[in-house]
């Protein structure tokens, strides 16, 4: 069966065709499509075709939707006007659902692996919080060939769940000019109780943490100076961490009806002044004392670059902004196929980690080697396996499948995904510059220098 010589030699990619065929079949796919599109409408083309399309160019199998296209296109049955203006139209709401609707359909596969990773703070869900501004496309569009200015096709707030590695919720806008607090209202919809929220100053906005507050969940906000507060006690000195000193005190927050909430308001003197030039920062936070000390709230703050980390692997690691699609909705839709796409390979991460440990793959495993993989054996691996030999993993009991995950996972040689570190930077030397000789021979060059030894 050549699935199976897949399976044992690489089974990576196989992981990979097994959780997009288990979550996102084609016939899930345009089911949920059905159910979820307000505008749009199934004429010829069918979602699970523009969806298969764009997850092989976020998977870097091929450059642009017209490559992957130029491949698939017989089986497709449309032109390549019919896709992109399918794309065009992609509603932002049926791409934020298809992010959050995965995401809870992997969260259960990853629970089912036994890999959830502890809480940063035990006894509540950390969600955290942060923006994205989804880079400038090229000036395709009509209405941008006559302007010079980077056209900006959307941005979205992004919610990733730490424990369980995954992007679980999104909210697109597609005005890149957007203030990115126009869309805190979405957001606090979705909190629940129990939630803890970390995020950077830009949210730190009086109606969103009180509106946190109300719902009986709670936030860890960097604060902003234009934020309105009043101090209820002065500040104490409450010990220390390895970034500076940390002083504490209570304040009083005025919300819009008038009503009063008191918080904590944590300055951290720092150690050493940021990149801005900051001495000392501010942390709000709603939790109470116990089981969350001054310390603690601070080290949580620190925590928050690992939803930075992940917008870098996106960039790096898949393509998550495809500079070629200048319509608002199609850019956001790529973006949110690479959220599906990274936090499928959160999946496949969770199943490593139950095999092979947490310490181990935190510190071995390099996300680049692991997306180049698939990217290189994906598309023969479609070729060479017939789509029938996959069924058998679609229709699995959940503990079943968690089985042929974990089987897949300890068929996976580490050392080929091994991270390269390299040491500190050395010293950029001056180089020399001579205007009357502005190219020189390598070949030269190296028989002048002298032999060691």
């Amino acid at each position: 069966m050549i699935v199976q010589r897949f399976m044992e030699k690489s089974p990576v990619p196989v992981m990979v065709q097994v959780l997009l065929d288990r979550v996102l079949s084609p016939e899930k796919l345009n089911a949920w499509f059905e159910r979820t599109a307000v505008e749009q409408y199934t004429r010829e083309l069918l979602f699970s075709s523009v969806f298969e399309l764009m997850n092989l160019v976020v998977f870097k199998t091929f450059p642009s939707v017209n490559a992957a296209y130029r491949e698939t296109g017989e089986q497709i049955g449309v032109s390549i006007a019919s896709v992109y203006n399918k794309l065009n139209g992609i509603e932002a709401g049926t791409s934020a659902a298809l992010v959050r609707d995965t995401a809870s359909e992997k969260a259960g596969i990853i629970e089912s692996l036994g890999a959830v990773r502890e809480s940063w703070l035990p006894g509540y869900r950390i969600k955290v919080l942060d923006g994205n501004c989804i880079e400038a496309t090229e000036h395709r569009l009509e209405v941008l060939r006559e302007t010079k200015a980077g056209a900006l096709p959307g941005k979205s707030l992004v919610v990733y769940d730490p424990a369980l590695e995954m992007a679980i919720d999104v909210f697109p806008c597609e005005d890149g000019h957007a203030q990115e607090r126009s869309l805190l209202g979405q957001v606090l919809a979705t909190v629940q109780a129990g939630d803890v929220w970390l995020m950077d100053r830009n949210f730190c906005v009086r109606d969103f943490l009180c509106g946190i507050a109300g719902r009986d969940a709670y936030f860890i906000s960097r604060q902003h100076q234009g934020l309105s507060w009043e101090a209820v006690s002065p500040q104490r000195y409450v010990g220390q961490t390895d970034t500076g000193k940390l002083y504490e005190q209570w304040v009083r927050v005025i919300d819009a009806e008038g009503k009063a909430h008191k918080y904590r308001r944590i300055r951290v003197s720092l150690n050493k002044a940021t990149r801005d030039g900051e001495t000392e920062l501010f942390i709000l936070t709603n939790l109470a004392k116990a089981g969350a000390s001054a310390k603690r709230i601070a080290e949580l703050y620190r925590k928050r670059w690992r939803i930075e980390t992940m917008f870098q692997e996106l960039e790096a690691h898949l393509h998550s902004e495809i500079n070629t699609l200048g319509y608002p909705k199609a850019a956001l839709f790529g973006f949110c196929v690479a959220l599906v796409a990274y936090n499928v390979l959160a999946v496949v991460k969770a199943a490593l980690r139950n095999v092979h440990g947490e310490e181990t793959l935190d510190n071995e495993l390099s996300g680049y080697y692991l997306a180049g993989n698939i990217a290189r054996t994906y598309d023969g691996m479609m070729i060479a396996v017939a789509p029938e030999d996959w069924a058998v993993f679609h229709a699995m009991p959940l503990s079943q499948l968690a089985e042929v995950l974990l089987q897949l996972a300890a068929n996976v040689k580490l050392s080929k995904f091994r991270k390269h570190r390299r040491g500190p930077k050395k010293p950029r030397l001056k180089r020399a510059k001579h205007p009357d000789q502005p190219h020189v021979s390598t070949a030269k060059l190296l028989a002048r220098k002298k032999p060691r030894g």
